[in-house]
């Protein structure tokens, strides 16, 4: 009865089934370990923003990049503004509006500095048009902020190009933009929380980065992929099931058939 199964065509079906549930397997821990990911990098975030702040300098240093259990970690730094050698970041939208981000360098003490980004502030008339950006406040400030490790092509997807405006860049790449100037930065930069003595006009805050569902999608979409295995075996028994009751009752059928037909013959003419 189940000799139809060596068949082409059943064992064509058998070798898809057998190809499908490994991958299936696969693509299922693939999304659980991005779910284990992101979750971890969730929770991390979160702990990282709401801690109390700490000196920069126990975090960050000239030289040495940010780690990564540290990215968004509140820290402390005092320094004077140095507004000639501030930058604008373009293409940085912001509740949907095009516009830049501030970047101004914070002198720390002799020959130190970091990159603070101040803020955001809208995109002028034109692409060319400088945008109105408020000055930094003179003299010493003590700045807290989140830290955040410097930007690359690799990091952001975004690919710097030459050309730009004077005082304009693509990155927030402390790397490249510590090439240009007096003194050495260091590794990273601060995204403003909170300023003092606050100045009369400042750039709007940068918002809280959006730590999501904490790669729930990623959960979801794994127990999916599992669950299409089930299917997968489900279906070939269920089609299986099928084939043997269509055969079994085309035999009946056959035997009901060839008995009509021997008392067909046999009956008295």
């Amino acid at each position: 009865m189940y000799r139809f199964l060596l068949t082409p065509r059943w064992l064509a079906l058998h070798v898809v089934v057998l190809l499908v549930i490994p991958a299936f397997v696969f693509l299922g821990r693939w999304q659980f370990g991005r779910f284990e990911e992101r979750s971890a990098n969730s929770e991390r975030v979160t702990a990282n923003i709401e801690a109390a702040p700490v000196p920069l300098e126990r975090l960050a240093a000239p030289g040495r990049p940010v780690r990564e259990d540290n990215r968004f970690r509140k820290v402390t730094v005092a320094g004077t503004y140095d507004p000639s050698h501030a930058l604008v970041v373009r293409r940085r939208p912001q509740e949907g509006r095009p516009g830049y981000y501030v970047l101004t360098p914070l002198v720390t003490g002799p020959g130190t500095a970091v990159i603070v980004n101040r803020g955001w502030v809208k995109a002028g008339a034109t692409a060319d048009t400088p945008p109105e950006v408020p000055p930094p406040p003179a003299g010493q400030v003590t700045v807290t902020g989140r830290l955040r490790p410097g930007e690359t092509e690799e990091s952001s997807g975004i690919r710097e190009r030459s050309g730009l405006p004077p005082g304009q860049v693509l990155l927030i790449d402390v790397d490249r933009i510590g090439k240009g100037l007096p003194y050495t930065l260091v590794g990273g930069y601060v995204e403003l929380t909170e300023q003092q003595p606050r100045p009369a006009a400042a750039p709007a805050p940068v918002p809280e980065p959006d730590v999501g569902a904490g790669g729930g999608l990623n959960l979801a979409y794994g127990v999916q992929w599992w669950l299409f295995i089930g299917i997968a075996v489900g279906g070939w028994i269920l089609l299986i099931r099928r084939e043997v009751a269509e055969r079994r009752a085309a035999a009946a059928k056959g035997s009901e058939g060839a008995s009509q037909a021997e008392e067909a013959e046999s009956a008295p003419r």
